[in-house]
C-alpha cells in the first residue's frame, strides 16, 4: 500500500503529538507543542506520512532561514528526521523517504537537509533512514561530536574531575528546580557575553515558557554559594537520555569547581531515573569542522564517550531513484 505525504495542518496537531508519544525515535522536541513555541520565527514545511488514512510517520521541517530553496528537518531543533513507530523499516523507509522527496520537489524546493536523530535518543535501533539516505545518494554535509555517558557502564571519571568534585562539595550546595531560570540566566548571559560576545539562543522568558509547557521534562540543576546561584545546567529529559542544553558558571563558580558538583548531582539523578544516557551535547564550531578540544576533553573526563549528530543534504532535482 502506497505511502502518501501531506502537508502538516493545525487540525493534525493532537494526532501528531500522540504519534510522537508512541514513536521509537522521538523526543518532546518533535512535538507540535515544542515546535509551536518558535511562533513565526520559521516558515513551517512539516509533512505527515499516511497509509490508508493512518499516520505512519511525521517529519518536522521548515524552510531554511538562509536559503528559501531548501527545507530543513528542522532548523529550530537539534535533530529532526522521519519520526515513526518502528513500522518504517527496510524497504518501507526507502519508500517513505522517496515519497517525501517527491513531495518537496513538487513544492518547488531544490534541496533537503535531513538532521538525523542520534541513536542515544531512540528507544530501540531505528537507523533505517540512514540506509535510505545512502540509497538515494544523500551527502553527509555536517557531523558534530557530542560526549555521552552510558550510565550503566560508565567509564571512571578522571582524577581531575574527582578532585574538582571534592573541592566543590566544600563550597557549594546543589539543588534542582525549574524556578531557578532567572538567576541562572543572569549567570549564563554574563558568561556568554564575557567569553564569546554572544547571547543565549533562548531568552529567560522563552525558557520559562518552555518549562511551563513541559513540566517535569525540563529541569535546572544549580549550584549556590551563600544562597546565590553561581553555576548550573538546563537538562532536557527524554525517555532514553538526559541532555545538557545549557551550561553556565560564574568566575566564582570556576574557582571552586562548582560545575563538578552540578554534573555529579544531575548524573546521579539521571541514573536513579533509569535512563540510559547523559548527553553533554556537542563541542563543535564552524558547522562541525572545528572541534573545541578543551571543551570536549572536559566533558569526556566525566566518563563519557563520543556520539555523533549527522546532517545529510539531498539534491531534490538530482536524487537517485534507486528503490523508489
Amino acid at each position: 500500500m502506497t505511502i502518501d505525504v501531506n502537508c502538516y495542518k493545525p487540525s493534525l496537531t493532537e494526532a501528531w503529538d500522540t504519534f510522537c508519544t508512541n514513536a521509537v525515535n522521538s523526543t518532546f522536541l518533535h512535538t507540535r507543542r515544542f515546535l509551536a513555541y518558535h511562533g513565526d520565527r520559521f516558515t513551517d514545511a512539516s509533512a505527515v506520512l499516511m497509509q490508508a488514512d493512518v499516520i505512519v510517520g511525521v517529519f518536522p521541517a521548515a524552510v531554511s532561514p538562509v536559503d528559501r530553496s531548501m527545507v530543513v528537518s528542522h532548523p529550530g531543533i537539534t535533530y529532526g528526521g522521519i519520526v515513526h513507530d518502528g513500522a518504517l523499516c527496510g524497504a518501507k523507509m526507502i519508500e517513505a523517504l522517496g515519497q517525501l522527496l517527491k513531495h518537496y520537489r513538487a513544492g518547488g524546493y531544490e534541496r533537503l537537509r535531513y538532521k538525523v536523530v542520534p541513536h542515544v535518543y531512540q528507544i530501540r535501533p531505528a537507523q533505517d533512514d540512514l540506509y535510505a539516505l545512502f540509497r538515494i545518494g544523500a551527502q553527509r554535509s555536517r557531523c558534530d561530536l557530542s560526549c555521552t555517558i552510558e550510565l550503566h557502564d560508565r567509564a571512571k571519571p578522571s582524577e581531575r574531575r574527582r578532585r574538582g568534585l571534592k573541592k566543590a562539595l566544600k563550597s557549594v550546595l546543589v539543588q534542582a528546580g525549574a524556578e531557578q531560570v532567572r538567576p541562572l540566566w543572569r549567570v549564563l548571559t554574563d558568561n556568554l557575553a564575557r567569553k564569546h560576545n554572544a547571547a543565549p539562543v533562548h531568552s529567560a522568558e522563552e525558557m520559562e515558557r518552555l518549562v511551563g509547557l513541559f513540566p517535569g521534562m525540563i529541569e535546572l540543576f544549580c549550584a549556590t554559594i551563600g544562597g546565590h546561584v553561581v553555576a548550573g545546567v538546563v537538562v532536557f529529559k527524554t525517555r532514553t537520555a538526559w541532555h545538557a542544553q545549557y551550561i553556565a558558571a560564574s568566575e566564582a563558580a570556576y574557582s571552586v569547581s562548582a560545575l563538578d558538583a552540578v554534573f555529579d548531582h544531575a548524573i546521579a539523578e539521571a541514573t536513579v531515573a533509569g535512563v540510559r544516557y547523559f548527553d553533554f551535547g556537542t563541542s563543535n564550531e564552524c558547522q562541525g569542522t572545528v572541534l573545541n578540544e578543551n571543551l570536549y576533553q572536559y566533558k569526556h573526563e566525566y566518563g563519557g564517550g563520543g556520539a555523533v549528530h549527522e546532517y545529510y543534504d539531498v539534491d531534490l532535482l538530482g536524487a537517485q531513484n534507486v528503490g523508489l
